[in-house]
């Protein structure tokens, strides 16, 4: 079977654009089809600043919703990264495969560091080596295939180059895997600003779904969504962004492609009201099985341990190798 890694950082509650472009793909797909690892991603969360009780809170929070989102212990391995040493053990190694200039051309690096720079705050070096992380949590699993939205592409080929280059260099040690974009709803944005990504870590919350919001929260951001000049309910992403995002959300939540759905449509309201529904219907068996699993945490903490010690099992042998094929001394 192919395996496939993909991951969610815990820097903020998990959102509608999560669940659409990651999680709800995750659980009717891929762990069906592959060898398939989902993974917390906490290292990741600590290269801005952040609350240690806060991190922890979410990423028991995100693992939690995984689970309640369907992903199956028995079909997947569902783990916390941080459990597994073997992800910080790759990560130096491939920091020592990478370059300064393909670490600084990322484009989340350059968009982050200059929001921290703008707030007065410093910049991380994590934040400029988390791609070598990210390449370790994807390599030692000897993985085929990462499901990410386009935003993370960039670092899937960085992975790519770096595979390669390492196995011309040291000897065949890693697979060289390729990113899986999803085919709809990739990306959903802002409901307030269509031109931006719906992101589980913004300052406001008015224009993101999130997975626990009240089914009345739901609907009044959905409602109060932007739309655009006009009339008329057209697929148009680029001259129409909000409209076009609202399509996106029904046509990913019901069905049917969004230039189908354009056409029923006289009037935005109408869109809007159909649109909550949807969003609604499928939130609310996730919403039911996360509260029935925050009530029983002790669950999720065996999950989580059996997860990383599957995980910790498959990574190893490819880690070891790599620290062999560098050049390092094999411990006694």
């Amino acid at each position: 079977m192919k395996r496939i890694f993909s991951g969610i950082k815990p820097t903020g509650h998990l959102t509608l654009g999560n669940y659409l472009g990651a999680l709800r793909r995750w659980v009717e797909v891929d762990q069906h089809q592959a060898d398939a690892l989902f993974s917390v991603v906490d290292l990741h969360a600590l290269t801005v600043e952040h609350d240690p009780a806060r991190v922890r809170r979410l990423s028991r929070q995100a693992a939690t919703m995984m689970l309640a989102a369907g992903l199956d212990p028995d079909l997947c391995t569902v783990f916390v990264q941080s459990h597994v040493d073997e992800h910080a053990r790759l990560s130096y190694i491939l920091e020592c495969t990478a370059t300064d200039g393909e670490l600084r051309r990322m484009i989340q690096y350059k968009e982050k560091s200059a929001r921290a720079r703008a707030a007065g705050q410093s910049v991380r070096l994590s934040l400029l080596t988390y791609p070598a992380l990210m390449a370790a949590d994807i390599l030692a699993y000897q993985t085929d295939e990462v499901p990410v939205g386009d935003d993370q592409t960039q670092h899937v080929e960085l992975t790519r180059d770096l595979a390669v280059r390492f196995n011309q260099r040291y000897g065949h040690t890693f697979n060289v895997p390729r990113a899986t974009p999803p085919p709809v709803a990739a990306r959903v944005m802002d409901l307030q600003d269509p031109t931006s990504k719906m992101g589980k870590s913004h300052d406001s919350g008015a224009g993101i779904v999130y997975l626990l919001d009240e089914a009345d929260v739901v609907r009044k951001k959905i409602m109060r969504a932007v739309t655009d000049s006009g009339r008329d309910v057209e697929f148009d992403p680029e001259n129409r962004p909000g409209v076009a995002n609202l399509l996106e959300i029904l046509s990913a939540c019901s069905g049917g492609s969004p230039e189908e759905l354009a056409g029923a449509y006289e009037s935005y309201g109408a869109l809007k009201k159909d649109t909550a529904e949807a969003v609604l219907e499928v939130l609310r068996p996730i919403r039911e099985r996360h509260a029935d699993l925050a009530a029983d945490p002790g669950h999720v903490d065996e999950v989580l341990r059996k997860g990383a010690e599957r995980a910790r099992g498959m990574a190893r042998p490819t880690v070891d190798a790599a620290y062999r094929a560098i050049g390092l001394l094999p411990a006694g």
